[in-house]
């Protein structure tokens, strides 16, 4: 069905989804928003004509019904702000003006808090403090909103579930079938609720686009005093791909303007140390022997055997090292390690049962228990014949004691 043939709820329900799906979700269809806007404006054409709400009404003169067209202008600016247009001040702009009709409206129903209408009449006066103040009550009554509605939401789907179940148990005859109240106080509750929601988002948009649209006529203004091109978003994309071109060249030149830090013994040492090498792995870097004698013959390339005795004359009269410092300490790693093999081979030599087994150390055993039997034979022998000689016992008075 054709945009102008819809009824006013049937579009209606196409722009709230067009709108939530344009905005909770996230979707960058531009179609689909454009498609969004056609329909709102429709809307607002069609409110207009059927003449839907009065100036000199409040929100308890508007039937349930018509309650959510309230929304319309909300919707519209929410949407209008997704376009993308080379001219983003026409469409800051625009947003304003339907953000500012919207809180006009419920300002004039009297559905605006009242701590919002009196920071809107102070202005620019409100300090730092206040602000901060209306702020985190603006955030507390739309946290409170959401909740609600979600409690709402909950509350139908139960509520529907349990009218299935109870039709499904008992059929309902013709002509009793439940008929839905549109001025219920539920739904009702529910589109208030809803409107309180899009007041505090409004608000905070509002100030939103208010700033950016400071900021970008602060920018214009300087380009158009610099003498400079306009601002556009295709300059910033010329730029910004220079630049990604610039950094992929530099990375390029990058692998051959700078060298390769050589592998010496120390930093071999230094891996094998950390665990990134092991000391049985080959070592490619060759060390240079020390060459003494004169500053010009040393530096240069010895040509011919003359300049290579030439370059020895002067050379020390002690031997000279056959390694380096590195080579040395990787030696002594290695015969560490091995020495720390030879002593995990030893204790486990150690604490194995091997000696239990050997016969030798069984008959050593026995040996052992037979020569702990014979001392205790001898001992208790020695004590039995002191007991019947007692110390003394075999002398006579006569005979002198030697």
């Amino acid at each position: 069905m054709k945009t102008e043939d819809m009824p006013l709820p049937s579009l209606f329900d196409q722009a709230s989804k067009i709108h939530v799906k344009a905005t909770e979700s996230g979707s960058s269809d531009q179609e689909l928003v454009k498609k969004g806007i056609e329909s709102l404006e429709k809307c607002e054409e069609m409110i207009s004509k059927l003449g839907l709400f009065s100036s000199n009404e409040t929100k308890e003169d508007i039937s349930t019904t018509n309650l959510k067209y309230i929304l319309v202008p909300f919707y519209l600016a929410e949407l209008a702000e997704k376009i993308p247009q080379d001219d983003r001040i026409q469409i800051l702009k625009a947003s304003q003006a339907k953000l500012k009709e919207f809180l006009t409206f419920c300002e004039a129903m009297e559905l605006v808090p009242e701590e919002e209408l009196q920071a809107s009449s102070l202005g620019a006066s409100n300090t730092f403090v206040d602000r901060r103040a209306l702020k985190i009550a603006r955030y507390k009554r739309q946290r409170a909103a959401e909740a609600k509605l979600e409690e709402i939401k909950e509350w139908k789907e139960r509520r529907g579930r349990s009218t299935k179940a109870a039709a499904v148990s008992t059929p309902v005859e013709a002509g009793e079938e439940d008929v839905l109240d549109d001025d219920g106080e539920e739904e009702r509750e529910a589109w208030i609720t809803t409107i309180s929601l899009a007041i505090c988002k409004a608000i905070d948009l509002l100030e939103m686009l208010k700033k950016e649209e400071e900021m970008l006529l602060a920018v214009k203004e300087r380009q158009l005093k610099e003498g400079g091109e306009a601002f556009s978003q295709t300059i910033l994309d010329e730029r910004a791909k220079k630049a990604e071109n610039w950094h992929r060249d530099a990375a390029v030149k990058a692998r051959y303007t700078q060298p390769a830090q050589p592998i010496t013994c120390a930093t071999f040492a230094q891996d094998v140390l950390e665990g990134r090498a092991k000391v049985s792995q080959a070592h490619d870097h060759k060390h240079v022997p020390v060459a003494f004698g004169p500053a010009s013959l040393v530096g240069g390339s010895l040509t011919s055997e003359r300049e290579r005795m030439r370059a020895q004359v002067f050379q020390p009269g002690h031997r000279l090292p056959t390694m380096s410092i590195e080579e040395a300490g990787l030696k002594e790693m290695e015969i560490m390690n091995k020495w720390q093999e030879r002593n995990a081979e030893l204790m486990e030599e150690a604490n194995s049962a091997w000696y239990k087994d050997n016969p030798k150390s069984k008959l050593s055993e026995e040996d052992d228990d037979e020569d702990d039997d014979a001392a205790v034979q001898k001992a208790r022998a020695w004590d039995d014949w002191k007991d019947d000689h007692p110390r003394g016992a075999g002398n006579k008075k006569l005979t002198p004691c030697g």
